[in-house]
């Protein structure tokens, strides 16, 4: 951790211990849009100070902000200010920025407890831009806030890329299910046993048409579709795909479907070149630190899960402990222990962490647990007795 972010840290964590009641504090709420901001200034004891500021989501409107900010720090005799944001999209991280390089103190208020809140403030559900800004501010007076975590660049770079991954691995999946579900089922449905095969991909983007198939020589459409090695394994496959073409029931094909085809699988390749590209450069900015060689050594922890590993926990040593590691994850048990449940209450993961890196966990416990004696032989003795539980190979392994 460099000096600045800890001491970032260290204010935080000092407001979250003096805001409730205090006097010394300006609370500005600001409900973050796409082009203007609206904020709401108050004090820790409930004093509104402003109720309505709207600025632009420019230079010039951040310069407004902190000029009215100032003004009323002069007027109110308030020595302390803090800026409470909503994270919104990345709309609000611009202003997040602007605010933390003029040493100026942020804090983040989650959605969920903003929603809870917001009928406390009058009784009343209702929801507008001035009344969200306002439910910013009554939450951080309470000190229940978030440390906004600005992290350094080649982290923000390695968040970006797992984002970018995610996103990509998302179109491959839409890719594969709509040549599966739109071409194969339509036009040669008997072809999808032998999905995933990687000359299937080749039968479909050349000649996916049956009754063209089956006009073709064994070795013309051996040629045509096997572009690298011919063995004798790939040769009985496509003999099977002739075979299986000369009596398809699939539809007549028109160009608007050879077009089709063509696209689709091109579209699926060119996403795993650019997934392949994204895994080599996340794994370029891994192996700058040596923390990434320390998790490599972890059974279950491969590239992908250290890379994501990295990537939500950030800077460790912002955590105090490792039950806030646990809560980051959405790992750490919760149960319904009111009243006469408590003797019965099964505690069962919370899952209100991250999804990206609780999954990365597990996909590393499972892992350990089937392919390392020492971890394989703890995951033996929990199942002991155990074995007809409903759902208890999850929750071991977890």
């Amino acid at each position: 951790m460099n000096e600045e972010d800890g001491i970032r840290l260290r204010e935080f964590r000092q407001l979250k211990k003096e805001i409730r009641g205090s006097g010394e504090y300006l609370i500005v709420g600001i409900d973050v849009a796409k082009e203007k901001h609206h904020a709401f200034f108050g004090t820790a004891t409930g004093k509104t100070l402003l109720k309505r500021l709207i600025f632009d989501n420019t230079l010039e409107g951040f310069r407004k902000l902190l000029d009215q900010v100032q003004a009323i720090q002069e007027t109110r005799s308030l020595s302390k200010v803090v800026f409470g944001l909503e994270p919104t999209a990345n709309y609000h991280k611009p202003l997040g920025e602007h605010l933390i390089k003029c040493a100026l103190m942020v804090v983040l208020v989650s959605g969920v407890a903003i929603k809870r809140n917001r009928e406390l403030l009058d009784g009343r559900w209702d929801k507008n831009d001035d009344k969200d800004a306002a439910n910013i501010a009554d939450l951080i007076s309470q000190g229940k806030c978030l440390f906004y975590e600005y992290p350094r660049m080649w982290l923000r770079d390695l968040r970006s890329l797992l984002s970018l991954k995610r996103k990509l691995k998302k179109q491959e999946h839409s890719y594969r299910v709509r040549i599966r579900n739109q071409l194969l089922a339509q036009y040669f449905p008997e072809l999808d046993r032998y999905s995933g095969r990687p000359e299937v991909e080749s039968v479909i983007r050349w000649c996916l048409d049956p009754s063209r198939i089956a006009g073709l020589e064994n070795d013309q459409f051996m040629n045509q579709i096997a572009l690298g090695r011919k063995t004798q394994a790939l040769h009985r496959r496509l003999q099977a795909i002739q075979d299986l073409a000369v009596e398809s029931i699939g539809c007549e094909m028109g160009e608007g479907a050879v077009f089709e085809a063509q696209i689709l699988v091109d579209g699926l390749r060119y996403i795993r070149k650019a997934i392949q590209s994204t895994d080599d450069r996340i794994e370029e900015i891994c192996r700058q630190f040596p923390e990434y060689g320390y998790l490599l050594t972890i059974p279950g922890f491969g590239p992908d899960v250290s890379a994501k590993v990295m990537g939500a926990l950030g800077n460790p040593f912002r955590f105090q402990n490792r039950r806030q590691v646990l809560k980051l994850a959405g790992l750490d048990l919760s149960a319904d222990r009111s009243g006469k449940t408590s003797d019965s209450a099964i505690p069962v993961i919370s899952k209100k962490g991250k999804a990206g890196l609780r999954y990365a966990l597990y996909q590393a416990a499972f892992i350990a647990s089937t392919r390392n004696k020492e971890f394989s032989r703890y995951y033996s003795q929990q199942m002991v007795g155990r074995e007809k539980e409903k759902g208890i190979n999850t929750q071991t392994v977890g």
